[in-house]
């Protein structure tokens, strides 16, 4: 009933996609924790709801780590366009899909069919990690982005002791590698850099992801 009456005034809805693989010392769920983290602090200022995440993403490079779960990427993209036609069908039309996981990036194109088939819907797309605002932050602090480093080793993904300096990035094939050479070449799943920043870098770059949904937020008032 409480999302039936917010419908009556509102039509937008924030929907986080992620995964459940390896972080090597940071949660399994990294890739849900910090969209999810963006999407509430976002929903915090401006009241729009969020739905409950989707919480498994496709990840078949990584299944040699225990406590990855992978999702098939047609199975990925089939389980977001029905819940983005559920969401429609109740009047939703106004969605903004806040993604977590590179491995996700094929349900983008789905979401650009779909667009296209539902009449009045507007969809947008916030890959996290991959914004320039990231890369600013990055840039002024002379730190790489990666996966499993100091990029997401935020208060909230941290579940060990994070190793002491940097790790020296792997040498990685050209070729597609599955999840047994994979494991081979990452070895404790970080892809190489600073196991980790400084506080205040990492609050720096949350507030300018929060900037950047914010500003989408605003931008599809």
């Amino acid at each position: 009933m409480d999302v039936e009456t917010y419908l009556q005034q509102e039509d937008r809805l924030m929907l986080v996609i992620g995964a459940c693989e390896q972080h090597a010392y940071l949660s399994l769920l990294s890739d849900v924790r910090i969209p999810l983290a963006l999407a509430d602090a976002a929903s915090q200022k401006t009241g729009v709801l969020v739905a409950p995440p989707v919480n498994f993403g496709s990840s078949p490079y990584f299944l040699t780590y225990p406590g990855t779960f992978s999702l098939r990427l047609s199975t990925l993209q089939d389980v977001v366009e029905d819940l983005v036609r559920s969401a429609y069908g109740q009047g939703f039309k106004r969605i903004l899909v806040l993604n977590g996981h590179g491995g996700n990036s094929g349900v983008k194109a789905r979401l650009t069919e779909l667009a296209n088939t539902l009449p009045g819907l507007k969809l947008q797309w916030y890959a996290w990690w991959m914004s320039h605002s990231v890369e600013q932050v990055a840039v002024r602090h002379d730190l790489k982005p990666e996966h499993a480093n100091w990029l997401e080793a935020f208060p909230f993904t941290l579940v060990s002791e994070l190793p002491q300096g940097s790790k020296q990035p792997p040498l990685v094939p050209s070729e597609i590698l599955d999840a047994a050479s994979a494991r081979q070449v990452y070895g404790d799943g970080s892809f190489g850099g600073p196991y980790q920043a400084e506080a205040q870098v990492m609050q720096e770059l949350f507030a300018a992801c929060l900037a950047d949904v914010l500003h989408i937020l605003e931008f599809d008032a």
